[in-house]
Order: structure tokens, then sequence, then C-alpha cells
């Protein structure tokens, strides 16, 4: 009966979770906040200088400018914009689901310095003397033209000015740059500006310039001009937002259309759910039972982590996706470890209870120790991320603390509840298991170590493994040196313009349309299926008005907005140098972490398997020519990530073996026997844990949008690097570095004190 019970219990709490599973996350998803590039929008970061130019730039000047930015956006009734202060001097925003960019992007950019002018260019009023929040949309009462209203603070002052010039007034008739009388009204006006210059031009710079026929009494000012309602009510919105306490440099910038946003969610998302399906077909098709356990846990995760992300109130960008589905891949591998222990000994000829508990007993350590050097990673790339990067960094944190509770916790407590099941300790095929592998319990001999029922001794081929390994380093080098990278437009100064459509692009055409709108006439590199994705590269940085122009433009020949991304090289320079930081403090921080858990030797041997792994990472774009952005950088310490959490497994078995010796290991050939056997061991997991992170990975490279292809391709030959440098090359670095000296200091971790796992 008891048994029974908690078999009912078992599918009681799988109903519960995939009914609150289904019901809430349909509304989860819909509230989570999306980046911009998956509904469209603009990015702008800013450098921020004080107006007075002896001045220097404060936290206290860049906090008021934010501020001053929320006003303004709030106003154009965004709830969801991101305007964050980054480094001494910077400030990023984001405006998500923007239908206006145009207005948007002037609204940010002006600093509504409002100024009352003579035709000298002499200021008469400045807006210290406006009323704050007075100025509003109406209509002119004599011409029933809109209009803008506002007020000033004193009324004498008012009077004063506007006597001065109505005694120069003497008729409308005369040309404006042959009167005196003239209030000139400035927005932003900048040295060098000259109302007798602008009043030739069509297309002026000041708002108005009306004569002063008589003196205005009260505090009450009138602006006229060629307004529209729409465009007098955004120039009241403007006043009442205050003018920016600062000016600011647009040093980068980037556009998303809302159809291209939309369709590479839809493809992300697709791709997503096609990547975890497989996942969970394998982890059945080769764990059975515990297969299934593990897709209960690992829906638990996914919808566990949505529901944090949300209640953070994350950005979901399309790396930020990229990061949940490869978190799943991750998720597996404190599953696939686990399971992998028990089935080690359930082959020992232990019972079910037996092995279940030595096996999540066994496996804690590595888990823990696996989860811990990747959240070293993700935290630096959090640190030093930018953007979409942050979010990603976001994503993979949590990503990573929940599939640890869910495999570790959540897991075992699912699988105790199956422990005295009789038709489990009597089957073991529904462990992956045939009776032929299983030993008498009576059988104290040892069991070779095997993969794919084959014995193998890798370690006497460990010259092998590094001749390879110095071929490989030897073409990189020279790749890097003759072909260098192919930086994107986050590393250099100019535009970057890409171009979708539903049916095939034509490149000449697309160039005779540049040409029409006063482009140069680049060729265009032509991706996608059928050829219906154009990126065009410019050295130089494309004016706004042309990009207003350009997107309008394709806007209406193809129906799908374009995205434009403008960049200097200050911007690459800074993420250049942010990256390196990131890389040599997670290598730091992770040659501490594993000389205190293992040994000195351990650290240097994995720091070098993943540096290895991020070389050929970067040979294999410069080879190929990939583009390399800033997604990369996040690429790469996931990589980071991910290479030393497959070397701490091993690392990890090759103490545990240790400690199981009787004595000390004095001889090049223990240590080479055991090292041997503890590769082999892990062989399978690593195995098992790569392709299912594999095939995450690629579901979004083949299937996802075309912005993290690169980002794909990165992940995927950072895998399968860290599956090689993981496995024959930093244990065999370790083997050779160790066995040296291995007369002098005998490895002994028997003394240790072992991480026991938690019981339930």
């Amino acid at each position: 009966m008891k048994n029974k019970g908690r078999i009912i219990s078992f599918f009681l709490i799988v109903i519960a979770l995939g009914l609150i599973i289904g019901l809430f996350t349909p509304k989860i998803a819909n509230d989570v906040n999306l980046g911009l590039d998956l509904q469209g929008g603009f990015e702008v970061l800013y450098k921020v200088e004080p107006i007075d130019k002896t001045q220097e730039t404060t936290r206290d000047l860049l906090e008021s400018t934010v501020q001053l930015l929320n006003d303004r956006v709030n106003k154009l009734g965004i709830s969801e914009a991101v305007i964050d202060i980054e480094g001494e001097d910077r400030i990023r925003v984001q405006l998500a689901g923007v239908e206006d960019q145009t207005q948007a992007r002037e609204m940010l950019a002006t600093s509504a310095r409002l100024s009352f002018r003579d035709v000298n260019d002499n200021v008469l009023l400045d807006g210290a003397d406006i009323k704050e929040g007075s100025a509003k949309q109406d209509f002119d009462p004599t011409t029933n033209a809109p209009i803008v209203t506002l007020q000033v603070k004193d009324a004498k002052k008012l009077t004063e000015v506007t006597t001065e010039l109505s005694k120069k007034y003497v008729s409308d008739a005369i040309p404006p740059t042959e009167r005196e009388d003239l209030l000139v009204i400035w927005m932003d006006f900048q040295e060098g500006d000259s109302f007798k210059a602008e009043a030739l031009k069509e297309d002026h710079k000041y708002i108005s310039a009306p004569g002063v026929k008589n003196p205005i009494p009260g505090t009450d000012v009138m602006i006229s001009g060629n307004f529209t309602v729409e465009s007098a009510q955004y120039l009241a919105d403007i006043i009442n937002s205050g003018s920016l306490p600062a000016d600011m440099e647009e040093l980068f910038s980037t556009s998303v259309g809302a159809q291209f946003g939309e369709q590479a969610l839809n493809e992300t998302v697709m791709a997503g759910i096609i990547g975890i399906a497989i996942i969970f077909l394998f982890m059945i098709v080769v764990y059975r039972f515990l297969g299934v356990i593990s897709v209960i846990s690992l829906s638990a995760y996914t919808f566990l982590v949505i529901v944090i992300f949300e209640a953070l109130n994350g950005v979901l960008t399309l790396p930020g996706i990229a990061a949940l589905i490869l978190g799943v891949g991750m998720a597996v591998d404190a599953n696939v470890i686990t399971f992998e222990r028990i089935k080690e000994e359930l082959r020992e000829g232990k019972s079910l209870h037996a092995s279940f508990k030595a096996g999540t007993s066994n496996s804690f350590r590595a888990i823990l120790d696996a989860n811990i050097t990747t959240i070293l990673a993700a935290a630096v790339l959090f640190a030093f991320g930018t953007s979409s990067v942050k979010g990603f960094a976001t994503m993979l944190i949590i990503s990573i603390l929940v599939s640890f509770l869910t495999a570790v916790y959540g897991t075992k407590w699912l699988l105790q509840l199956w422990l005295k099941a009789k038709f489990l300790k009597n089957n073991p095929s529904w462990f992956g298991l045939k009776r032929s592998e299983i030993k008498d319990i009576k059988d104290k001999s040892e069991v070779p170590a095997k993969f794919l029922n084959r014995e193998w001794n890798f370690v006497d081929k460990r010259k092998k493994f590094f001749i390879f390994t110095i071929i490989l380093l030897i073409i990189g080098a020279v790749s890097l040196a003759v072909f260098r990278l192919n930086p994107g437009i986050d590393f250099t100064s100019g535009s970057r313009v890409q171009i979708i459509a539903e049916e095939s692009l034509n490149a000449e055409e697309i160039m005779a349309d540049l040409e029409k709108l006063g482009l140069e006439e680049k060729s265009p590199v032509l991706s996608g299926e059928n050829n219906e994705i154009a990126v065009i590269r410019y050295d130089d940085v494309i004016e706004e008005d042309k990009i207003a122009e350009l997107k309008a433009y394709f806007l209406e020949k193809y129906d799908v907005e374009p995205s434009v991304s403008v960049v200097s090289s200050i911007v690459g320079e800074e993420l250049i140098k942010n990256a390196i930081y990131a890389l040599a403090i997670a290598s730091i921080g992770m040659i501490i972490y594993v000389a205190f858990r293992f040994e000195f030797f351990f650290a240097i041997a994995a720091i070098i398997a993943l540096l290895h792994d991020v070389f050929i990472m970067l040979t294999v774009f410069s080879i190929f020519r990939i583009e390399f952005d800033v997604t990369i950088v996040a690429a790469i310490l996931t990589i980071i990530g991910y290479s030393i959490n497959a070397t701490i497994v091993t690392f990890d078995r090759i103490r545990e073996n240790i400690q199981r010796e009787k004595k000390p290991v004095k001889t090049f050939k223990d240590l080479a026997s055991i090292t041997n056997k503890s590769i082999v061991q892990t062989m399978t997991r690593t195995m098992n844990t790569t392709i299912t992170t594999l095939i995450a990975v690629l579901a979004f490279l083949f299937l996802g949008a075309d912005p993290i292809q690169g980002f794909g391709i990165a992940l995927a030959v950072g895998i399968i690097a860290g599956l090689y440098s993981s496995l024959f090359l930093a244990t065999q670095l370790w083997l050779v570095w160790r066995g040296k000296n291995i007369k002098e200091k005998p490895l002994d971790f028997r003394k240790k004190k072992r991480v026991e796992g938690p019981q339930v």
C-alpha cells in the first residue's frame, strides 16, 4: 500500500505540474518583455558631455539625463523602455515596439534647450524663463492654425523684451533678413548657427520668427509656425520634458523593423521547440525510464526559468532565447551525470536503492563543481556585457541555478517515489541496461571501464593527440595572421543595412535602389534559403535623414522595414577591451576555484583546454570569413563555461578514483592507468551531454533567425572542441605534468572530505 501511495503521488505531481505549465505558460509568455530584435524598435548608445566643457561628466549629471530621457520616452507611450548608464560617460537607450522610430530618435537626440533671440542671435529669454509644464498645443484664434502656447515666469521681463522689439517694427512685407523686430525662437541653438543664414533656407533650423508689433503683457506666449496638430503637440511635449543638462553624441545605433522582429521571434521559438523535443526524445531512447523522469524535471526547469525571468522584468532577446535553449541542453548534463553513476552502480550488481543512493551522492560533487565554474563565466559575462549580451548572461545564470535545483533535487525526488517498484528492480532494460552487463554482487573482481562495449587506451596515444593539437594551432595561427577575423559592424566604424523580403532579392536591383537614394552602390551579400536577405556594409556612418529615407523606401517596396546599425570605432574598441577583461577575469577565477577544489596542475590544464577551444572557434571564423560580432563575445564566454564544465567532470572522476586507491599513487604507470580509466568512465556522459547540447545549438543554427546564426556556429564549434579538449587534451596535459614529479610528490586525495549530496 505504501508503495502504491508513492506511485499515485508521482502521477498526481506530474498531472499537477502539467496543469500548471499548461495554464500559466501562455500568460507568462505574453507578459515577458521582448527586446527590440523580437518586436522591432531601436537602440542607441550616447556619449554624454557637460554643456560647459570645463566641467566633468559626473554620476549626478548622468542620472539627471536618464531621468529626463525617461520622461520623454513616457510621453511617447513606451512602457518597456530600457535606459541604462554604462561606464563613466555612456547612456544606452533601448526602445522596443516603437511605431515611429524617426520621431522617437528626434525626441531623444534633441537637447530641448529653448531660447528666444533677436535677429543678431543675442539671447533675450531662455528655458530658465519658461514656467515648467506650461507648454500645450492650441489653435490660433485668428487663423485657427495649430500653435504652441506657454507661459513665462516673469511677466515684466517678457514685456520689456517685446517692448524693445516693437520699437523696431516696420512692416511684415519686408524680408526677414532686413528686419530688426523679430523674436526668433530656437530649439537647440548651437555655436555657429545664424538667423540670417538660416532665414535664406527653405528648411531652417529655428522654429519660428514672428514680428513683434506690440508689447506682450502678462505671461502668455504664442509660438506660431508651419505646424500640424501632431507637430505642435510634439513640440509642447519636448518643451515640457525640459532641456537636457548635457550634450549627447551618438556612438552606436541599431534599428529593427517590427515585421522582421516578429519573423525572427517565430523562427527562433520554433527552433527552440524542435530542439527541446529532440532532446526529450533522445533522453527517453537512451535512458528509458530515467529519461522519462528527466523529461518531467526538464519541463519544470523550462517553465521555472521563464517564470523567474519574467518576475525579474528581464528583456528577452534572440541571444536570450538561445541561452534558454542552450540551458536545456546543459541542464541535461546534471541528469546524465546522475543517471550514468546509477547505471555504473547497477552494473556492479547493487540493488536499485543502493545504486540510487550511491549514484546520486557520487554525482553531486561533479555537478556542483561544474555548475559553479560555469556560473563564474556567466557572471563575468553579465558584468562586462552590454545590451543583449547582458540579457543572455542573465538567462544563462538563471538557467544554471534552476537546472541545479530541478536536476539535483527534483529528479532525485521523483526517482525516490519509484525505488520500491518491483518491475524496476527486476527489469534493468528500463534503465537501458542488459542483464549480461550486470555482474554478481559477490564477484569482487574489477570490471574494466568500457565505452561502446570496448576497452580503450587513450593515454598511450597522447603524443598523437598532442601532434594533432599542434597542427590545429599552427593552422589557426597562420589563418589569423594572414586572413585575420572578419569584424562585424560592432567592431568597426560604419553602417550595416539588412534588407529582408518574402521573395528572392536581386543584388543589381538593390544597388540601383541605393543609387536612387543617393547612397554608394555597394554590392550586397545575399543569404537565406532563397536569397531573401541582403546585407550592405558601409565604412561611413549614414546620416539620420538618409536612414529614415532608406527605411521608408524599402518598407514600401518589400513590406518589411530593413534593419539598420550604425556604430563608431570607439564602441568596438571598448567591446574588445571588455572581452579581454572578461576572459582574463573568468580564467583567473576558474584557476583559483579549480586549484582550491582540486590542485594547481588541474587548474592550469583546464585553462589551457578552454583557451584551446576559444582559439579553435576563432580559427574557424577566420578561415570561413564568418562575421565576428558582439554576440560572438557572448558565445566565447559560454564556450569557456561549457569547456570547464566538461573538463571538471573528468577531473572529478580522476580525483575520485585516486581517493579509492588504498595507498598514495607513486608511479607514472599507476597514474596513467587511473587517468585512462577515468576518461573511459566519463566518455558516455561527455558524449551524451555534447549530443544533447549540440541538438539545441544546431536547432537554432539551422532553424533559428539569421542574426544568431554566427552565434550558433561559434557555440557548435566550441562545444565540439570542448569535447575533444576535456577528454584528450586537458587530462593528457595534466598526466604529463603531474607525472613528472609523482615520485617526489605522490598523489593522495584520501584525506580530503568528500561533498555528499542532499538526502531525500
